[in-house]
């Protein structure tokens, strides 16, 4: 059964998820990349052997999770070795390097390295200009020659490592946040189900204060499969799993509509419950079938986990929120007792609509394999 994620346990999982074995791996690889460009580093001909120690530099700016991020960041750092490679030999051109000089090409370094084309490059836009300016000096062009050898060396080496060694590819990670958010989502739904009809008002609250939790763990997911779809293009290992990440991207979807909805039902128990934010009635009479209806609903959200899809949990899900308008017609009371209620059973209408087209698309595909 899927782990479900809540404020408690935020701090544990964060250390853990350091810890994974993906982690470790990419540190090695770090170190591994760095040793191979320093070994290699004396080999360059001419001056470049004496600014051997840039291209472990070039190897650890060239290493990131994923191959498509190691290559646009490679691409980002030479366009900002470039650039400022190119200011300091405007200054050399144009006058020797003072305080006034290395302080106006600082100032404008910063300035276009600001410029988002750059990336993660416009860091070094400043600093390469720097370099050039106080160490390469009179001697710049050697300089400017070697440093930029030097690190090309690095970026490649970091890149055929970050391509040969296990090429890190995250699509199993992001399904696994996909199903512990559904089952987050439905133990949510569930916790205020059990809660209408213990004693009242409920002791158990905590479910009340989880709204904002709800949405940053939305954006996790989001993050995650975004990042699972960055970790496939270039991969060779992607070859060999064929996940449809379309399909997942749907049911992220929604699922933070699904998320909205809740935060929206879960504010209008608490009014009926404490009155807080807003003091609202809730009839005694509909607790049982609110009840049924939420539990019903997070059944439907499980039911996606499970292995071949029916229609049985939406189609209960659908007759429990059909009990609830039928137990208001019933009722038969004011205005200001049903519309909480009513408003209830529109948030879970609306869940419903965002589910069905997930189940209906999962019970025609065939389950996928997920490295």
């Amino acid at each position: 059964m899927p782990r479900t994620i809540f404020p408690g346990n935020a701090s544990r999982l964060a250390l853990v998820r350091r810890l994974q074995p993906p982690r470790f791996l990419q540190v090695t690889k770090i170190a591994v990349a760095v040793a191979i460009a320093w070994t290699l580093s004396p080999f360059l001909p001419g001056d470049a052997q004496e600014l051997r120690y840039y291209a472990p530099l070039g190897a650890l700016l060239s290493m990131h999770p994923t191959l498509m991020r190691s290559l646009r960041s490679a691409l980002q750092t030479l366009a900002g070795l470039a650039v400022g490679i190119a200011l300091a030999g405007a200054v050399l051109l144009l006058s020797e390097p003072s305080v006034w000089t290395i302080s106006l090409v600082i100032g404008l370094g910063s300035l276009i390295g600001g410029m988002r084309w750059l990336g993660v490059g416009g860091e070094q836009v400043p600093l390469t200009a720097l370099f050039v300016l106080i160490i390469g000096g009179p001697e710049a062009d050697d300089y400017s020659v070697g440093y930029l050898a030097q690190v090309c060396l690095g970026i490649v080496v970091g890149l055929l490592v970050n391509l040969l060694i296990l090429p890190p590819l995250t699509i199993g990670t992001a399904v696994e946040r996909l199903t512990s958010f559904r089952g987050t989502l439905a133990t949510h739904l569930s916790d205020i189900g059990v809660a209408l009809v213990e004693s009242w008002p409920p002791e158990r609250e905590l479910w009340a204060t989880r709204g904002n939790a709800l949405t940053d763990a939305a954006r996790d997911v989001r993050s995650a499969v975004q990042h699972a779809d960055e970790s496939r293009k270039g991969n060779p290992r992607a070859r060999f799993n064929r996940r449809n990440l379309v399909v997942d991207y749907e049911d992220l979807a929604a699922l933070e509509n699904v998320t909205f909805h809740v935060r929206n039902l879960t504010e209008v128990f608490a009014g009926m419950i404490w009155g807080k934010p807003i003091p609202l009635e809730l009839p005694p009479e509909l607790r049982p079938v609110l009840s049924d209806a939420l539990h019903a609903v997070a059944e439907t959200l499980r039911a996606t986990d499970d292995g071949p899809r029916d229609s049985a949990p939406f189609d209960a899900a659908v007759a429990a929120v059909e009990a609830i308008l039928h137990g208001m017609q019933e009722l038969g009371v004011g205005a200001t007792s049903l519309s909480p209620t009513a408003a209830i059973v529109i948030d879970l209408k609306r869940i419903l609509v965002a589910l069905r087209p997930g189940t209906e698309r999962d019970s025609k595909e065939s389950p996928s394999t997920v490295v």
